[in-house]
């Protein structure tokens, strides 16, 4: 009976031995048909190195200011009658925008008016007696001294009517102050007094300002080291600017007019101001905005600036050839509008990978997700 048993163990500890031989031979057989890590494909999207015109740009915070700001203020003391504006209106040239109280000044013409009538008829009586007094002296019926009285009068007279021909020259003029029109075209603010009050000389505070808001100036600063080139692309005329309104895509365009004439010496910066049409009025007076000046193009190799990898060799990308992704160093000029300028490392036509970078290594094999970008 042991015997029996012994040989039952025996058998059955053969078989199980055979069943594991099987499995661990089964195993082993598709370990060695699994591919290797190093072939495994990993799905990419690429683009071709394209050779396009490639602005060179540079980028700096700018201000709007106005080119012409007028305050106005009154040129005599007098009660606002009349305001001829809504506040933050636009207006224009000639408009008239305050009526000031003018019976004084007109009642005072009306008595000057009356004083020259009068002169100048002394002046036409006068000058009959000189005639007069002329012939009489000629037939010796009377003196030269009455001659000589007769043409004093005749110069009195003359003297009071061009005298007060100057004042009441004057007093038009000052008519005109009553009524207070626009100097120059832009946007209003609101008015500073209403009807009813006094407008004087002397008050420091003006009535209303307005704005010129179109032309309209930008400007922004530069490090003295682009200097050069912003007085090149400025007499090739191909200087231009683009005022962007941060948080709004919102933008205008304009060209560089001019360069201060100096360097600021604590900081190195220069100054440069554009004017811009701003017929739209997309700038105000006083907003900071991102300015983009473009001195010229240039013809270079380009690839998506989402291509660009960094290490701490420099930048690289990945150029996929054969199916096999490839590392190749890149020297980087500029990165505009999402496309980097290659200066070297890469030729046109070059198929690089522009997503799914951080799986791969040099020699990974790769497959296109989607057609080649251009």
């Amino acid at each position: 009976m042991k015997k029996r048993t012994l040989v039952l163990g025996v058998a059955a500890g053969l078989a199980l031995a055979g069943i594991g031989a099987f499995f661990w031979s089964s195993s082993a057989q598709r370990a060695a048909q699994a591919p290797r890590g190093d072939q495994r494909v990993v799905p990419v999207n690429v683009a071709k190195a394209v050779k396009r015109s490639v602005p060179v740009r540079l980028e700096a915070l700018g201000t709007v200011t106005t080119i012409a700001s007028v305050a106005i203020k009154p040129r005599l003391d007098s009660e606002i009658v009349a305001v001829k504006f809504e506040d933050g209106a636009r207006v224009k040239q000639g408009d008239v925008l305050f009526v000031l109280d003018s019976r004084s000044i007109e009642t005072e013409i009306k008595r000057v008016e009356a004083v020259i009538v009068g002169a100048e008829a002394q002046f036409e009586q006068a000058s009959r007696d000189v005639q007069r007094y002329t012939e009489l002296v000629a037939r010796n019926a009377t003196t030269l001294v009455t001659l000589n009285n007769a043409q004093t009068q005749v110069n009195v007279s003359r003297a009071l009517a061009d005298s007060n021909k100057a004042t009441l020259e004057g007093l038009r003029v000052q008519l005109s102050y009553c009524t207070i029109r626009a100097p120059i075209s832009g946007r209003i603010s609101m008015a500073s007094v209403k009807v009813g009050n006094l407008a004087r000389q002397a008050d420091t505070a003006p009535l209303a300002t307005i704005n010129q808001l179109a032309p309209i100036y930008v400007s922004f600063t530069v490090p003295q080291r682009n200097l050069p080139d912003v007085r090149s692309a400025i007499a090739a005329e191909t200087a231009s600017l683009d005022a962007i309104i941060p948080g709004s895509e919102a933008r205008a365009s304009g060209q560089v007019t001019m360069i201060e004439n100096t360097v600021d010496p604590a900081t190195g910066m220069v100054t440069i101001r554009a004017t811009m049409p701003n017929d739209d009025e997309i700038l105000w007076p006083g907003t900071l905005v991102n300015t983009a000046l473009t001195l010229r193009s240039d013809q270079r190799i380009t690839v998506p600036a989402s291509a660009l990898q960094l290490s701490q060799a420099g930048s690289f990308v990945f150029v996929v050839k054969n199916n096999a992704a490839t590392v190749r160093p890149v020297k980087v000029e500029r990165t505009v509008d999402g496309l980097s300028a290659i200066e070297s490392g890469v030729e046109e036509g070059d198929v690089v990978v522009t997503d799914g970078q951080l799986l791969l290594s040099n020699g990974t094999k790769v497959s296109i997700r989607d057609n080649v970008g251009s």
